[in-house]
């Protein structure tokens, strides 16, 4: 069973414990069930996207201060309903990797999941602290009127836009990246989803706009994240242009190079995973479990973003480093 379930990672190297021992067992189980009905997967990852952003509702009314278990019960919902779009999020790369049923828009499809879970998990918390305030406005000695309500609120939704839009989705995206890259040097171009924004313009710029209206869509918003991904790493940039250079093709770099940058990027892989989905989701949780949502959006401002920058500027600082080596 272990070794079945293992079959189905991207690598060890960039699985997190907690995928290891609770959701890529429970992903496995559901790939399993999937495969036996003779599901896609991307129909399975846009059902992770419909589950998980229904449970906005849930948080959004989950307030146990003024609706007492009720409000608890709703926050559990919650949880479970994002967890268990995590389970199929996981289960759709399994399924690919049984199958062979790996396509460019289930590798756009994935990386947009995560947007369309937390996009109206946000929004619904900005709803959840217009209706549920009272105790912050008593700790801040604030009248609770409708105008200073609109004004907390106008406030906390400004944070949130920026914590979603400028700290999570670049969070995620560079996270994405240093495992992409890492796969790409552990296993090739095969085991890798490793996309360059200049293959993926060609592709959109040759795809007719007719009859492919939403795909031109997809495909602008793919471009676009992986010009953010290349924007955010000169250095590792840098140094694949000088590997292109030198060796031609990619396959042609040699292993004892591939060995050198594995070693390097290894220790990365762990700021990657806190940054993508377990460690945002339990601190999502508890603050929605004590009744302080907006916690969050601190821990991702300020926690997360440190985290993201301390990574960067590692894989960063190591190209560098392995640049002037050669």
């Amino acid at each position: 069973m272990k070794e079945n379930v293992e079959s189905t990672y991207k690598s060890n190297d960039t699985e997190e414990w907690i995928d290891t021992v609770w959701t890529r067992p429970i992903g496995y189980q559901w790939a399993l069930f999937f495969k036996r009905l003779n599901v896609h997967p991307n129909t399975v990852t846009v059902l992770s996207m419909i589950i998980g952003a229904s449970s906005a509702f849930f948080f959004a009314h989950g307030s146990y201060r003024t609706e007492g278990m009720d409000g608890l019960l709703l926050n559990v919902v919650a949880i479970l309903l994002l967890a268990w779009a995590n389970f199929y999020d996981s289960a759709d790369g399994q399924l690919a990797r049984m199958t062979g049923k790996k396509t460019q828009l289930g590798r756009i499809l994935d990386g947009a999941a995560s947007e369309v879970w937390f996009i109206p998990i946000y929004l619904g918390l900005v709803y959840r602290f217009y209706i549920h305030h009272g105790l912050e406005f008593q700790w801040l000695g604030i009248e609770d009127n409708e105008q200073n309500t609109l004004i907390a609120t106008s406030i906390l939704l400004a944070l949130t836009l920026y914590s979603g839009f400028g700290c999570h989705s670049r969070q995620c995206g560079l996270a994405d990246y240093y495992r992409q890259i890492h796969l790409f040097f552990l296993k090739g171009e095969a085991g890798s989803e490793l996309d360059k924004s200049a293959q993926q313009q060609k592709i959109y710029n040759e795809t007719p706009w007719k009859g492919n209206f939403l795909w031109k869509a997809f495909l602008k918003t793919y471009v676009n994240y992986t010009k953010g991904q290349e924007a955010q790493t000169p250095n590792f940039q840098q140094l694949m242009k000088m590997l292109r250079s030198q060796y031609g093709e990619t396959k042609n770099i040699p292993q004892s190079f591939r060995d050198k940058f594995r070693s390097l990027s290894l220790p990365i892989m762990k700021w990657t995973n806190i940054l993508t989905f377990n460690t945002r989701a339990i601190v999502l949780y508890l603050t929605c479990l004590i009744d302080l949502p907006w916690l969050y959006f601190g821990f991702e401002i300020i926690i997360m973003n440190t985290i993201c920058h301390y990574m960067r500027r590692s894989h960063e600082k190591f190209c560098k480093e392995l640049m002037y080596q050669k």
